[in-house]
């Protein structure tokens, strides 16, 4: 489930920086930032989390913004990422649970639906929501939770040395969310659980005359900016690992498929059911991928959602 917005830049002036010792700051200033104390309560522009007053930070002159001092900065690929460790040889990371913030955002309808239910209807409240089914819009946030679990249970037994899974990561300054990420040797597959009903087909027109026009129907409706979103996606994660191959996959969890044909790629995403998705998964080409560290680099830089 996914809606990508952003949010504006925080101005530095908000947050009424305190540089810990001139001669400190003068070193560390760069292009990466440099560590200060925070007077007033800020966020952390990468991983949103609320840092308060007093609490060391970096500030990024550049974007006049602040970050953790444990978030890595923008600018760093995955050569060059160095993990928080916290004991010898461990390094903490965050898997994320499938489907979280789908569900929350499920229970949080659900509880003003029914809020203004009681509201309208007084003492007979009760018996109305009894008897009365779910708006559509609160319940396919329940579905597409749903698919997103179930599309786990398939991934989580793949995880070993060789691959790594990670589920609803948070896009930073956004609402935004990535259902699933699975690294392998080869590449990084950026995965979008849908839960959509009907029969998938892919539309092509303009072979001779025109451009090339590929579109995805499900059911008798044209669906193609499902695609849009996963691309958008894939070049957010690609920013974060830099040269690492990085491709789509839209895995539809209850369509239904024709009899005639199978998977298919639009604009260079894959268009599978979950089955199908494993066996892609498993059968990708191995490469020099250092699988550990790209997976620590995705989870420090797309916390869980």
């Amino acid at each position: 489930m996914t809606s990508f917005r952003r949010a504006d830049s925080v101005r530095s002036a908000r947050y009424g920086l305190l540089v810990i010792g001139e001669s400190q700051a003068n070193d560390a200033e760069s292009a990466a930032g440099k560590r200060m104390r925070l007077r007033y309560a800020g966020r952390c522009r990468l991983c949103e989390t609320e840092l308060p007053a007093g609490k060391e930070a970096v500030y990024e002159p550049a974007t006049r913004t602040v970050r953790c001092i444990v978030c890595p900065s923008p600018s760093l690929g995955a050569t060059d990422f160095t993990p928080t460790i916290d004991s010898p040889g461990r390094v903490q990371v965050s898997l994320g649970t499938a489907g979280a913030s789908a569900r929350r955002e499920y229970q949080r309808r659900r509880t003003r639906d029914e809020a203004k239910v009681r509201k309208r209807w007084g003492p007979l409240g009760g018996l109305v929501l009894a008897l009365s089914e779910e708006r559509r819009s609160t319940r396919v946030w329940k579905q597409g939770a749903a698919g997103e679990e179930r599309l786990a249970r398939r991934l989580d037994p793949l995880a070993s040395e060789d691959i790594a899974v990670l589920h609803d990561r948070r896009v930073p300054a956004s609402r935004a969310n990535i259902d699933h990420i699975v690294v392998t040797r080869g590449r990084v597959w950026v995965i979008d659980s849908k839960s959509h009903q009907g029969r998938l087909r892919r539309s092509v027109e303009g072979w001779l005359i025109g451009p090339r026009i590929e579109r995805l129907i499900v059911g008798a409706r044209d669906r193609t900016e499902l695609v849009d979103g996963v691309l958008g996606q894939v070049e957010l994660v690609r920013g974060v690992v830099g040269n690492v191959p990085v491709t789509g996959v839209l895995c539809f969890t209850d369509a239904q498929w024709p009899l005639l044909g199978g998977p298919f790629t639009i604009r260079g995403v894959h268009v599978v059911w979950p089955r199908r998705l494993v066996k892609l998964l498993t059968a990708d080409q191995p490469g020099g991928i250092e699988v550990a560290a790209i997976r620590e680099l995705l989870a420090a830089r797309l916390p869980p959602a």
